[in-house]
């Protein structure tokens, strides 16, 4: 019986962070982004991975700290394990700019983190940054030079590594023995609630499920014993991972709870995936109806982020430069280039113009925190497009 089952083909897409200089380059990698399902593992991924090294290395442009309402959830976690667990010692898999680990100073902290201009970044903060991949072997290298850890922390990191079951075996080598292991990434459940169809793209390799994340760590060596359910990312899980020997910690009422809750909604069956792939099928026609409709009646269309997220749309629904006029972003690495696949200019952003009566919502699952930025723009009637759950103007 077959394992791996297809069930979306998002058509050709570039890497996301490869925001060009010119707006017609002479070459662009484009590959195919089509997701599939094992039947017995329940991992939900791409069929075909992009190498790391073309996604992840010294042009990388996502900022984590870029976002106040994630300063403010990092600073709200760090807070909450000093006080709960009073480590001393935390590794973070995926460091990015130190919008995390900075948190950390007073205590043994280490960063891994493979983008060398990020990693540059870390280092300046005096933490100290392994720039390479997460593997078993640069585990092993660090904890013969750090020794183990109280605490592994890892948000929007492990689904983008390939190796899943070898990722988690070197997390669990770099454990001390009633260490935690804390992960943070988007929710396979909310993506199907939303119809978030952008949260597939070349990085995220993986999108899970609690049902997954059980079948495969488990086999690691490790355990979950708490879930907590968060905001950021659109809907994204924070999992709490102890060694399967620690006998110490008490497994909570949560985990039964979003595995039974994942079972209601069948993430264990092929049939609800074949199900979300002709939501978004349907979600892309009327996107494109939204667009066609307001550029009929010639309305200027701007783009508010440029996010990885909206490069899946726009490259899966073919709205390139045609469509939407110009993006606003404030991500100094991103300004004054443009989209990757489709070459819309990115602008610096000092609020939305005047003349602008709509804006494409890329970074749609910030919604709450633009909304209050943008009051003026909402109170003079401007509108923003949102593809989630359902393509409508806001």
């Amino acid at each position: 019986m077959t394992k791996e089952i297809n069930f979306l083909n998002l058509g050709k897409h570039p890497i996301t962070n490869n925001f060009l200089k010119f707006q017609n380059p002479r070459s662009e990698f484009f590959y195919k982004l089509q997701l599939i399902f094992n039947s017995e593992t329940k991992l939900v991924s791409l069929k075909k991975f992009v190498s790391p090294k073309k996604m992840f290395n010294d042009k990388y442009a996502h900022r984590a700290s870029a976002s106040k309402t994630m300063r403010l959830a990092y600073s709200k976690l760090a807070k909450s394990i000093k006080k709960k667990y009073k480590p001393k010692s935390i590794l973070e898999i995926g460091s990015n700019d130190g919008v995390f680990i900075k948190h950390f100073i007073k205590i043994k902290n280490i960063g891994v983190e493979p983008c060398k201009n990020l990693a540059r970044i870390t280092s300046k903060m005096k933490i100290k940054t392994y720039d390479e991949f997460w593997t078993m072997k640069l585990s092993k290298k660090i904890v013969k030079q750090n020794k183990f850890f109280d605490v592994i922390y890892s948000a929007n990191t492990i689904s983008h590594i390939h190796n899943l079951y070898e990722a988690f075996k070197a997390i669990n080598n770099a454990l001390n023995d009633n260490g935690i292991f804390i992960l943070e990434d988007p929710s396979l459940a909310e993506v199907l609630k939303n119809k978030s169809y952008d949260q597939f793209y070349d990085e995220h390799a993986y999108v899970f499920s609690i049902t997954a994340l059980k079948n495969i760590t488990e086999k690691a060596g490790l355990q979950i014993f708490n879930i907590e359910k968060l905001k950021t990312h659109g809907g994204s899980n924070r999992v709490y991972f102890k060694k399967y020997s620690n006998n110490k910690i008490r497994i909570l009422n949560s985990v039964s709870k979003h595995l039974n809750k994942e079972k209601k909604i069948g993430i264990h069956k092929l049939e609800v995936y074949k199900k979300f792939s002709k939501n978004v099928q349907k979600s892309k026609k009327r996107l494109i109806e939204i667009f066609k409709k307001l550029k009929k009646r010639r309305e200027p269309i701007i783009g508010y982020g440029a996010t990885y997220k909206s490069s899946t749309v726009l490259n899966y629904c073919k709205l390139n430069y045609k469509f939407i006029d110009y993006f606003l972003d404030t991500t100094p690495t991103k300004v004054g280039k443009f989209t990757p696949g489709t070459h819309i200019p990115i602008m610096k952003y000092n609020g939305i113009p005047s003349n602008i009566s709509y804006a494409f919502l890329g970074a749609w699952n910030f919604k709450e925190e633009i909304f209050k930025k943008e009051k003026e723009f909402i109170k003079r009637g401007g509108k923003f497009i949102s593809h989630v759950p359902y393509p409508k103007v806001l």
